[in-house]
């Protein structure tokens, strides 16, 4: 029994292969920035949602994975705003330059088409760490923040400037282990 991860991240593909989900990889294809929504837990659902369904509709029936086709998207809430990826390093160290000491909400919308279509979003509080100019600057010039929603990638580099967590860890990393648990039959 696999999976089929709807998904360029290489984060979700790790989380499936350390949890031991068979899984395979297609990316959707879907441009992101068509689908829009003032609610960021709204909009996740909504891209992830749109991620599974162009997989989906690619494959025969012959071709469905017998565990379903998986769809996630993820964004940083900070201040009422949605913070996806940072288009620049000076756009980074400015969102940075806002959310260091601070907290945000990182939803994680996931989407699973099986024999019929589960939908959910899943919302951790991510606390930043108070960070210098200089910290920011040199965590910046890593180029990580500007491949990861929210600018920071917790199992990366950006593991140290997060301070705590409230809420699902993996979530934080793009996909919840604890809802696949619930959706999928991986532990029988």
């Amino acid at each position: 029994m696999s999976l089929l991860l709807a998904s360029a991240s290489q984060a979700r593909r790790r989380l499936l292969e350390l949890a031991s989900i068979p899984h395979s990889v297609q990316v959707s294809g879907v441009d992101e920035d068509a689908i829009t929504d003032s609610s960021p837990a709204q909009l996740v659902q909504k891209l992830a949602q749109a991620k599974a369904q162009a997989v989906d509709a690619l494959l025969s029936i012959e071709q469905k994975p017998a565990l379903g086709v998986l769809g996630c998207d993820s964004v940083l809430e900070f201040d009422g705003e949605i913070f996806g990826k940072p288009v620049d390093d000076s756009q980074a160290i400015a969102r940075w330059q806002r959310m260091a000491g601070r907290s945000g909400l990182l939803h994680t919308g996931h989407c699973l088409l099986s024999k019929n279509q589960q939908l959910a979003t899943v919302s951790t509080t991510v606390h930043f760490a108070p960070l210098t100019k200089t910290e920011i600057e040199a965590y910046v010039a890593t180029g990580e923040p500007l491949q990861c929603a929210g600018g920071f990638a917790l199992e990366g580099r950006g593991g140290l400037v997060v301070d705590k967590l409230e809420g699902c860890y993996s979530n934080v990393i793009g996909l919840s282990l604890p809802l696949l648990r619930r959706w999928l039959p991986v532990l029988q």
